[in-house]
């Protein structure tokens, strides 16, 4: 028996969760589904990207990712609201409580989206199916009608036999839609879209294809394995390869309760790529590296897993991971196994450079945690944690000497605009007696008798 696989994704899942909030907490307000909106950060920040936006904000030409100051120029009348993480955090947990109320196995992709083994769940839809609907329509429908009456927002469900095509699925029209695409549908409703369109195809690499006559999926799909793989290297061309044909084996796996863990991670100024790497990115891996081993040592555990994460400008998420001789909390081995792990991820021939990449978030975290009092530590690791220890004094030093020549400067600029305040005052106070003395004699004597700037 084929399995059935659903793919299940929040449809603009932050806006649609702070529209959500919005109406609960004020059932007037305009539903930000229904105007022009989208969820971004200060305008003055690189913080100010577009993270969702509406249908209608869309239709403007409104793109995720792109600038707020982009985005206003397309959509004077655009309606911004700030992020909100607990919110998301709050509304992805019961979204997923419902999943998993009808299949067995449930893996969540992100905060938004996760993929349903349904292959022996029709016994919850038995129901339906005695009604004459057929299954498993008849479940995506009940499961996707669910969400939008309890949670009040809605979904796309993707239905098929592999991950790979009801990810695919859930992507066709939107928003509150139902779509499968099986094997025998791919010909039709998966090869004739635009390459571009087919998941894990970033923009340059699919302007690299159609540099190369492959338009479609379709196109793509058919092309021989061997000349993809000269244009892309030989992962990407097999992975691209198989998506377009819709092969994928990979089955479904319960995301189980993880380790707790520690982790920061923050947007980028710039975009990052391998010419600024070492000038902008390492400070920043470094504060991030000491910040969690700092949150280590407060809570008193140590970790024995270090992990990085970045995302690219095309929005993909990319982790590496590695297990340490023994657990820290020291910021020094952080630091330095976040440097190698973000080097072999970032360079070399199959880095993400290497493939034109570049940086829009950077991230540090540890796992693996351990509470026990206790640890063995080598001398190499004592010195290193002593040397950490020096910096960060020194460090701390040099910032609070920055802070009070900040606060001195500060200070001198507020007495100068207080003193040309004053002065501007008085000019003004001798101004106006001159003026009563003149209008004053003129009224005593006629206006002709004195007149300004006259001896």
């Amino acid at each position: 028996m084929p399995r059935i696989i659903f793919h299940i994704d929040v449809n603009s899942a932050f806006l649609s969760w702070s529209a959500v909030k919005r109406l609960r907490e004020d059932p007037d307000a305009v539903d930000l589904r229904l105007i022009p909106s989208a969820v971004g950060g200060d305008v003055q920040t690189r913080h100010g990207v577009i993270t969702a936006k509406s249908i209608p904000a869309k239709m403007y030409g409104v793109t995720t990712g792109e600038p707020v100051v982009s985005a206003l120029k397309k959509c004077p009348g655009l309606v911004l609201v700030p992020s909100d993480f607990k919110t998301y955090r709050e509304y992805s947990r019961k979204f997923i409580e419902i999943l998993k109320k009808y299949a067995s196995e449930v893996e969540k992709v992100s905060i938004d989206e996760a993929f349903l083994d349904m292959t022996d769940s029709a016994k919850y839809f038995k129901e339906q199916i005695d009604a004459g609907q057929p299954y498993p329509y008849c479940a995506a429908e009940h499961i996707k009608n669910e969400i939008r009456d309890t949670l009040g927002f809605t979904v796309n469900v993707g239905i098929s036999t592999n991950k790979i095509l009801a990810k695919c699925a859930s992507d066709f029209t939107k928003p509150d839609r139902i779509h499968t695409l099986y094997p025998e549908e791919i010909a039709e409703k998966l090869w004739p879209l635009p390459v571009g369109e087919l998941f894990g195809c970033g923009k340059k690499t699919a302007e690299k294809l159609r540099t190369m006559g492959i338009n479609t999926i379709g196109e793509l799909a058919q092309t021989d394995l061997s000349l993809l793989k000269s244009i892309l290297g030989s992962k990407s061309a097999e992975y691209l390869h198989n998506n377009a044909n819709g092969i994928s084996d990979s089955p479904v796996r319960s995301v189980r309760e993880q380790a707790k863990s520690y982790s920061n991670e923050t947007t980028t100024g710039e975009d990052i790529s391998a010419a600024n790497y070492e000038a902008i990115a390492l400070p920043i891996l470094h504060r991030l590296a000491e910040k969690v081993a700092s949150r280590l040592a407060k809570d008193n555990v140590r970790a024995s897993t270090v992990f990085v994460i970045v995302k690219t400008g095309e929005f993909q998420r990319h982790t590496r991971q590695t297990r340490l001789s023994s657990s820290t909390n020291s910021a020094a081995v952080i630091t330095k196994a976040a440097e190698d792990l973000m080097s072999a991820l970032l360079t070399g021939p199959d880095g993400l450079f290497a493939a034109g990449q570049v940086l829009r978030l950077l991230g540090v975290g540890c796992s693996g945690i351990d509470d026990s009092p206790y640890t063995q530590m080598d001398l190499f690791t004592w010195a290193e944690e002593m040397q950490a220890e020096d910096e960060r004094r020194k460090e701390e030093r040099r910032e609070e000497e920055e802070r009070r020549k900040e606060d001195a400067r500060r200070e001198a600029e507020i007495r100068a605009k207080e003193k040309a305040a004053e002065d501007l005052r008085v000019k003004e106070e001798k101004q106006r007696r001159l003026d009563e003395m003149l209008s004053a004699v003129q009224k005593k004597y006629g206006v002709k008798s004195l007149r300004k700037g006259e001896k």
